[in-house]
């Protein structure tokens, strides 16, 4: 009782600090974002832009698909370039040129040596001077600036409309022709580009680093690496060892359990079976549709990578352009993963009470409709949103917000925190009579009551930005629903409901159990909240972001240096009993956890965590890479196996097709692990050495991207993708065909 307490007290001091430290940081981004001047004028007066376009600009981007066509200091798609990379690597390759030209009659990559690096301080001297006047909110430009300004809103007009001259780059680029429709919208959306171009290379005030800390990579504009990104990632790797081997220490000193007597028979035959436990089934049909859907998405967003204005010589592109497709393909992921294990806790709450609450199947059946809802409406109003069918007020309500993850519009996000409070309170009821008896299990309850209400309010971080809200402030509450909710509260929520499921198997002892997720949670979250931070890094943040990111992203995966025990245990406790032989395939689908734990949230994860790293390779094909193998490998491959271990219970007497769900198990790993190294990594690779020797600029341009070996890499993946795919198939024929014996069985026993 004396360690639980002290578990207990560590378990509230992590999250107190953690979160105080957060919101003082988020306090200090509110004050040093980026400024949006009231306008941009020229030295002679001329004004450039207002603040209303730049803002309306913001919108419009988001309209289009956002970070989803391309990305903006690094956050978003990958097919399209960086338009804060491009922007200003055109802006200066245009005012150097414009200098050579006068100075020297000649263009600039035709100067020698000196005459270019004189050049480029003059240009350096022009861009990097912070010319923002606080008192009068308004920003002043050279002359030459507006030229640059006049060219480059000529050319992304050229591309963003119909101009022939781009169709190649459009194909490139997966852009659809008029993805823009009107002149004035498209001024607005490069007053937009031009602010978020501004802020990377513009100094902040008494500082000799941008806003951006010098992101993206640009030697023509003296955008190199600082020595606080070598500092810091240096002491986030000293941290990581260290803590690694106090880690190792305490886990060596504590030994193994203490052995007990496992059951003779499987201890949930006897489970009462409430009404709604019954109604999880239908939750598990979706889950598997949307996972088709899911993978079918998937396939056509990666395809638009060598074919961007169609599918194998079909023009899709003008009804379901890359945006829409992409969008869907990563929303889809949250969707059907949440589900999953939505419907784990809707199975495990009443099973513990052995009885149904009032209006409990009531709770279910609309929550499971408001679901639905939610899922078809928010993904046609990104449709309609995209395809520019919607004002830029309605957009943000019903359309597209144009954030990776929280693209869904303003009502649906509403909608959805709703629907979580509600399945809050379908949890919450089943239990509270357990709780009352102050059973053996209250702590562990008490825990999986924590991340149940941790999932249901964490997402209202997404109600924190507003339609016009500064791009640096948005990102900051991005980010607490990516990284907080997604793999925050949602990775406790697991190890919560994993534990609890080994108890009721008599696998694990309660006590045991209790002890081992309160360290696991305090472990992960010592970490895993200021880890937010490394996501900051280059967005408009203040220097100590950066400084706090290193360190305790670091400390993200020192716990998952020892997640080999934990796949060894669960293996171990897959050949304990003879029974257990039926729950052989759930636990292999932990292991599976625990091995993608380590490989994809753990090592290809951290090498692009550290300062130095990410400020050459943010925005590159190691972000997939690390988001695949992360969130499929573990949050997917977790609701599958919580998904097997509910369907094992509700359908006791049927025996299972082990063939089918070898093949499913297998595929969907192998598949996986090919998608990664034979396409994800080499073109990660080959990106990161081009963004060193070039800048990021270079690294995702359709010039390196379209090479003929890089497309090679592209369709490489194909062969990860069908072996994936038949994984995907075979998961959703297993859970049907289990429906349908059910139904036979039944019909027979009448």
């Amino acid at each position: 009782m004396k360690r639980e307490k002290k578990l207990w007290i560590a378990f509230t001091l992590v999250m107190t600090v953690s979160f105080a430290v957060l919101g003082y940081y988020g306090y200090e981004i509110y004050q040093q974002a980026p400024p949006v001047p009231k306008q941009i004028i020229s030295d002679s007066g001329k004004v450039i832009f207002s603040e209303d376009e730049i803002k309306d600009g913001q919108n419009i981007w988001q309209s289009i698909g956002g970070q989803e066509v391309g990305s903006i200091w690094g956050h978003g798609a990958y097919v399209a370039p960086d338009w804060t990379a491009d922007w200003l690597h055109r802006e200066a390759v245009f005012i150097l040129n414009k200098y050579s030209k006068e100075d020297f009659g000649k263009e600039f990559n035709d100067l020698d040596e000196e005459k270019q690096a004189a050049l480029k301080i003059r240009l350096q001297k022009d861009v990097r001077t912070n010319r923002y006047d606080e008192k009068s909110q308004t920003l002043t430009i050279s002359e030459n600036r507006v030229e640059a300004i006049q060219y480059l809103s000529k050319y992304y007009e050229g591309l963003f409309t119909n101009d022939p001259k781009f169709d190649k780059l459009r194909n490139d680029y997966a852009i659809p022709k008029n993805s823009i429709k009107e002149e004035a919208r498209m001024h607005k959306m490069n007053a937009f580009f031009f602010w978020a171009t501004w802020a990377t290379v513009t100094q902040r005030p008494d500082s000799d680093i941008s806003y951006t800390h010098n992101w993206p990579s640009d030697d023509l504009v003296g955008n190199k690496a600082t020595k606080e990104l070598l500092a810091w990632s240096g002491v986030s790797i000293i941290l990581l060892i260290f803590s690694i081997g106090i880690l190792v220490f305490y886990h060596a000193k504590s030994g193994e359990d203490e052995e007990f007597l496992l059951p003779a028979k499987d201890p949930i035959i006897n489970q009462g079976m409430t009404p709604s436990m019954h109604l999880i089934k239908k939750y598990f049909w979706v889950v598997s549709l949307l996972m088709i859907l899911q993978m079918a998405l998937g396939i056509i967003t990666a395809h638009y990578g060598v074919e961007g204005n169609g599918l194998y010589g079909i023009p899709i592109d003008q009804i379901l352009p890359y945006a829409v497709t992409r969008t869907w393909h990563t929303q889809l992921a949250i969707f059907w993963i949440a589900t999953a294990w939505l419907a784990t806790g809707l199975y495990i709450a009443p099973a513990v009470s052995g009885k149904d609450p009032k209006f409990q199947c009531f709770g279910v059946n609309f929550l499971f409709i408001a679901l639905l809802i939610i899922v078809l409406g928010s993904m046609a109003g990104q449709w309609f949103g995209v395809m520019q069918k919607l004002n830029l007020v309605q957009n943000f309500w019903f359309g597209h917000q144009g954030y990776e993850y929280v693209d869904l519009g303003r009502f649906w996000q509403i909608f959805l925190l709703v629907g979580l409070f509600l399945w809050l309170a379908l949890m919450i009821r089943p239990l509270i009579p357990i709780l009352k008896k102050k059973t053996e299990e209250k702590n562990l309850i008490i825990l999986f009551l924590i991340s149940c209400t941790a999932i249901a309010m964490f997402y209202g971080a997404g109600l924190m930005w507003g339609r016009q809200t500064n791009l640096a402030i948005a990102e900051y509450w991005r980010w607490w629903v990516v990284h907080l909710w997604v793999e925050g509260f949602f990775e406790v929520f697991a190890t919560v409901v994993i534990a609890f499921l080994f108890v009721r198997l008599g696998l694990l002892k309660t006590k045991t159990a209790t002890l081992n997720v309160l360290f696991a949670t305090i472990i992960f979250m010592s970490g895993g909240i200021l880890g937010t931070f490394h996501h900051l890094y280059f967005s408009g943040t203040p220097t100590a972001i950066m400084a706090l990111g290193a360190s305790f992203s670091a400390l993200e995966v020192v716990p998952l240096t020892l997640i080999g025990f934990e796949a060894y245990q669960n293996y171990k406790l897959s050949k304990s009993t003879q029974w257990i032989i039926d729950y052989k395939w759930p636990i292999y689908f932990m292991i599976a956890v625990a091995f993608w734990n380590f490989l994809g949230a753990g090592v290809f994860g951290f090498i692009i965590n550290p300062p130095i790293a990410l400020y050459y390779v943010q925005g590159l094909n190691t972000t997939p890479l690390h988001a695949h193998t992360a969130l499929f490998g573990v949050y997917g491959m977790l609701g599958i196996g919580l998904m097997l271990f509910v369907l094992r219970s509700l359908y006791r007497n049927i025996t299972w097709n082990e063939k089918l769900l070898k093949i499913t198990f297998w595929s969907l790993n192998i598949g996986l692990f090919l998608m990664a190294v034979l396409s994800l990594l080499p073109i990660g690779i080959w990106q990161a050495i081009e963004s060193i020797d070039h800048g990021m600029w270079y690294a995702r341009s359709s010039e390196l991207m379209q090479q003929p070996a890089m497309i090679i890499l592209k369709w490489m993946r194909a062969i990860g993708d069908s072996v994936f795919g038949t994984g995907i198939i075979t998961t959703a024929w297993f859970v049907f065909d289990l429906t349908l014996k059910n139904r036979k069985n039944n019909n027979n026993n009448n």
